[in-house]
């Protein structure tokens, strides 16, 4: 089996790679969630500072009245072979050994200033100190403000909630070891610390009890009951502490000489004698190693459990965003093809129904199309004042002898150019259609998104190819409505019934003779004309209803889903090495995010080696 110290160093490890990347966070359980933890909660003035300061055996919190604990600190003791050098380390000054205590103390100050400003205000931004030490255990402690019941000068109206969210924040974890520091000169049932922590441990397995100021007691009272767990229980043992007296601390009294008298006090004390050897700092600081040494070791299998799911999500996460490009031209080309197969497959996704879009450019020749026909000013072409005009101008100076065949063609050549407005307006409405496809297809290309300009150059390649498909759309259905003004269908015409304008040969009752009655400028015969032709302009209106979106889908969509990319992939693969480089400039953004995720994916998988070679021993 490991040792104890090499087990807890580990976690020490571990929690403070979290800390540097920032892993100890966000959806779900974080593995800095996961580790075990001792939270130091009490009241202000409990005796929080002091406790720490014993545990550790250096003076170098900072003091004062009031919220002095403005910022979680985040203490990570590991102990080092004996004769080597005590020193300080803060996360934020990476390459800066503090062995002066007093510049330790400073800098937190400093350091807590830097956030919350020169003011009485808090911050849950924790501040990481690591302490290496021969004279301690290996153990992380989280120092968390005081507990405080009124918002003094200088400090919000919420400072009370605000201050008890952030502790519950910490202690609600359950793999979080409660440090309820309460003070022996105050009924235990007004405990601050006791309180919170019962709210959140209810069971109080989690929970360890610290009594302070033992020797602050009025005269004739002592704390045995509480000590002996008969006035508190808990499934752990309570601990008796004997801070300096501020006396004590005025004078710089060394805590090694410190330790010393808090030892004869007990062995001394008549109340407190049969329990020397369970209180004070130094058994604390072994205790609570002790049991943090235990629960890391049950805590192992969800641990490693934790890892193996993480290092999945994260492999999974760096392969939706892309690993690092190669640096050989063949494998930048490569991934550029790839990029765009990619882009064309969701591109063909919502052409096709499989995502939203497609379904608008059915609703371009089954509602636009229809409703733009129907609006073409026909009534107003074949009024009867109009045909007049138009048969009259045909007739020139000779007025037609049987029917006004030239006016009949050009009153159908008019109307058909109508329908020219409709069909470029189709061919225009599908083509913004497609421009848009190609924009939010970009848009959902996970791959795309590492590559800002690639995606700048695939959509402008996409958008010229629209155009291309556009114009030949657009010259295809003219061609159309041009071919239907070409080539006039006359079995229309003969077929058309004007019985009322004709007389039966008798000798020939198939066949019709001109009506001489007939007056050919009256308004029922002009109506009549008008009527023919809105019949065959009718005629032409369904066949063009269909051919015209069969032509639009030909030129335009077809189009896209076969060839939207040639011509970008005959330009790319005409482009040196460092234009294709050019094309895979990732944004900045993404870039510091794959940074990162590499990172966290290095620390899980170093953590899962660790604990598999210091676990299992």
């Amino acid at each position: 089996m490991a040792t104890m110290t090499s087990l807890i160093g580990l976690i020490n490890k571990i929690q403070r790679a979290c800390t540097v990347l920032g892993d100890h966070g966000g959806e779900g359980m974080s593995l800095w969630e996961a580790l075990p933890t001792v939270a130091v909660v009490g009241g202000q003035s409990s005796g929080k500072s002091s406790v720490l300061e014993s545990v550790v055996g250096r003076d170098f919190l900072p003091r004062g009245s009031g919220i002095v604990t403005r910022r979680p600190l985040v203490l990570q003791l590991h102990k080092t072979e004996d004769g080597k050098q005590e020193y300080a380390e803060f996360l934020h000054q990476p390459r800066k050994r503090f062995s002066d205590f007093a510049a330790v103390r400073q800098e937190i100050s400093d350091e807590t200033d830097r956030i919350t400003g020169k003011t009485k205000a808090i911050s849950n931004v924790p501040i990481q100190l690591s302490i290496y030490s021969p004279h301690v255990v290996n153990l992380t402690l989280i120092d968390l403000p005081g507990l405080t019941k009124v918002a003094v000068e200088g400090q919000s109206e919420s400072i009370v909630q605000d201050i008890e969210s952030m502790v519950r924040s910490y202690i609600e974890k359950p793999n979080c070891i409660i440090l309820a520091i309460s003070p022996a000169n105050q009924d235990i049932a007004t405990s601050d610390a006791i309180k919170i922590a019962r709210e959140v441990d209810p069971s109080g397995e989690r929970t360890f009890g610290v009594l302070t100021k033992l020797d602050l007691m009025d005269k004739g009272t002592n704390a045995v009951e509480v000590l002996e767990g008969r006035q508190y229980r808990l499934q752990h043992p309570w601990v008796g502490i004997v801070n300096r007296s501020q006396a004590d601390i005025n004078k710089n009294v060394d805590m090694i000489v410190a330790r010393k008298k808090e030892r004869e006090y007990f062995e001394s004390s008549p109340e407190y004698g049969h329990l020397a050897h369970k209180m004070g700092a130094e058994y604390l600081a072994r205790l609570l190693s002790q049991h943090l040494e235990l629960v890391i070791r049950q805590k192992i299998p969800s641990i490693i459990a934790l890892i193996k799911k993480a290092i999945d999500e994260l492999n999974a996460e760096l392969d939706r965003i892309g690993r690092p490009i190669a640096v050989d031209s063949g494998a930048k080309l490569y991934t550029i093809l790839q990029m765009c197969r990619a882009f064309d497959k969701v591109f063909k996704e919502h052409l096709d129904g499989g995502r939203p879009g497609g379904d608008r450019i059915y609703g371009v020749f089954d509602h636009q199309l229809p409703a733009a026909l129907k609006k073409l000013p026909f009534n107003r072409h074949l009024s009867v004042k109009n045909v007049e005009r138009v048969v009259t101008e045909a007739d020139g100076y000779q007025p037609h002898l049987i029917a006004p065949e030239q006016g009949y063609r050009r009153l159908i050549e008019g109307s058909i150019g109508y329908f020219k407005g409709p069909a470029e307006a189709s061919v225009d409405a599908v083509h913004l259609i497609l421009k848009e496809l190609v924009r939010k297809s970009i848009a959902e290309t996970e791959e795309l998104k590492r590559f800002p300009t690639l995606q700048a150059d695939i959509a402008a390649a996409a958008n010229d190819a629209l155009e291309r498909f556009r114009e030949e759309s657009r010259r295809t259905v003219i061609r159309m409505v041009d071919m239907e003004s070409g080539y006039l269908t006359v079995e229309f015409f003969r077929k058309m019934h004007l019985e009322p304008e004709k007389n039966s040969d008798p000798k020939n009752p198939n066949r019709s003779t001109p009506n001489p009655s007939v007056d050919t400028h009256s308004d029922s015969h002009l109506s009549k004309i008008g009527s023919n032709v809105n019949g065959y302009i009718n005629m032409v209106c369904d066949s063009l209803k269909h051919s015209i979106p069969k032509a639009v889908v030909h030129c335009q969509v077809r189009e896209a889903k076969r060839s939207l990319l040639n011509q970008f992939y005959v330009q790319v693969g005409k482009r040196e090495k460092d234009q294709l480089g050019a094309l895979l400039d990732e944004d900045p953004a993404l870039m510091e995010k794959r940074s990162q995720l590499a990172k966290r994916l290095e620390l899980y998988k170093q953590a899962m080696d660790d604990i598999d070679s210091v676990a299992w021993k």
